[in-house]
């Protein structure tokens, strides 16, 4: 066994020379500390809205409980309609097999949706700058719309994938239709293109 460390007191401490630099209001004001600012010390903030993430967060959570609301009401009509035996037991097995199936499939398809949606949105909006670039106010959310479903569907082939991309455009180009017909500002709801 080596003692060449018998007399190693560890490694030194380190240097807090700088410690009295320290602010401790800015450090840790739920000590009770008072700040000697007037002003408070406020986070920088976007100024366009919620960044990309944030909002594709709270599109894809916000469109999983649409789905699994949406699904689950189908899969408790499809299960009573299909129910094979007059027994309670069995009745409630069933409607709760098609509220699960339908439910989980229309769920995770619609927070996919929107996930594509908002990384597609955010990419022409911050990335490309479409916007700017074009000059037409709201290019970002119909090209966004065409690329999801175009990408959604594209393992179903191209022809497929194409009349999906042509469906999100429309869905986008009917909702700024109706938007502008009832004197609404475009995406002022905040949920995807609605």
């Amino acid at each position: 066994m080596s003692r060449e460390f018998e007399g190693d007191a560890g490694a030194p401490l380190p240097d807090f020379t700088g410690a009295r630099n320290i602010s401790l209001d800015t450090v840790a004001p739920a000590l009770g500390v008072q700040s000697q600012r007037a002003q408070p010390d406020y986070l920088d903030y976007d100024q366009k809205g919620r960044g990309v993430v944030t909002t594709m967060f709270a599109n894809s959570g916000l469109s999983y409980l649409l789905g699994i609301s949406a699904g689950g009401i189908y899969g408790l009509q499809k299960g009573i309609a299909s129910t094979p035996s007059s027994k309670l037991k069995v009745q409630v097995n069933s409607i709760l097999n098609h509220c699960g199936r339908y439910g989980s499939k229309a769920g995770n398809s619609f927070a996919v949706f929107a996930v594509l949606y908002s990384l597609y949105e955010g990419l022409g909006d911050n990335l490309l700058e479409l916007d700017r670039r074009t000059g037409i106010d709201s290019i970002s959310p119909p090209l966004a719309a065409a690329m999801t479903g175009v990408t959604f569907y594209a393992p179903s082939g191209i022809r497929v994938a194409a009349l999906g991309g042509a469906i999100g455009m429309g869905a986008v180009g009917a909702t700024y239709a109706g938007y502008s017909l009832i004197g609404k500002p475009f995406g002022s709801n905040g949920f995807l293109f609605l």
